[in-house]
């Protein structure tokens, strides 16, 4: 085996060890369910951890991440996470969190091929059609790049507003806020975008479905 494989094995057991010495019943505590009140969708990138950001604990965030923390309405990975959570689970808020400088926004700003997950890209590519007139006008390449990264959380959660499957929720009743944040990987904070939504009030009349 190699070292860094190792080195993981080892680690897994010293954060055994230490979460049983603050609370000999941590383990089977968790393994009695989860009640989580969140659904985390986040992008996939390895600095972006979701429990630490939020300073929660396992058992607290339900959690999917892809690249660039797309909400893809032909994705039934991302479907089956957010049905579970919000149907089974019963989260109360979901929240898609994207972050400054994410190597998936930047790549839909250019135009050269990397593989097969250009066919993914293409999804954020479209954000940037939709909005490439204020896009464009930023003439500051960095500066449009957070604007990008902002405009694309900004659209994933109406896109998750556009689901049957939120919908269907606020239909019955049910508490489901959903937000959106971008973190900043040199500081360690959040901005809060200010897209909060609780009801289809402020979806496009087509995208209201009826029940």
């Amino acid at each position: 085996m190699s070292d860094f494989y190792k080195k993981i094995l080892e680690n897994n057991k010293k954060w055994v060890e230490t979460s049983l010495a603050s609370d000999p019943n941590y383990f089977a505590d968790l393994a009695k369910g989860q009640t989580p009140p969140l659904l985390w969708i986040g992008c996939s990138d390895s600095r972006v951890p979701a429990n630490e950001i939020v300073g929660a604990k396992p058992g607290e965030v339900f959690v999917h991440r892809n690249i660039a923390n797309m909400v893809v309405h032909s994705d039934m990975n991302m479907l089956s996470v957010l049905d579970y959570a919000v149907n089974v689970l019963k989260v109360k808020h979901v929240l898609v969190c994207g972050h400054y400088g994410c190597g998936g926004v930047k790549a839909a700003m250019g135009n050269e091929s990397i593989g097969i997950i250009d066919n993914w890209i293409r999804h954020i590519k479209d954000v940037y059609r939709l909005h490439h007139e204020y896009l464009d006008s930023i003439v500051d390449e960095n500066e449009r790049f957070n604007a990008f990264v902002e405009i694309n959380v900004k659209e994933q959660v109406f896109d998750l507003a556009k689901t049957s499957i939120v919908q269907s929720a606020w239909k019955n009743g049910q508490e489901l806020t959903l937000h959106g944040w971008a973190y900043g990987l040199n500081s360690g904070f959040v901005t809060d975008l200010n897209v909060n939504i609780s009801s289809d009030k402020d979806l496009d009349n087509v995208y209201q479905l009826k029940f």
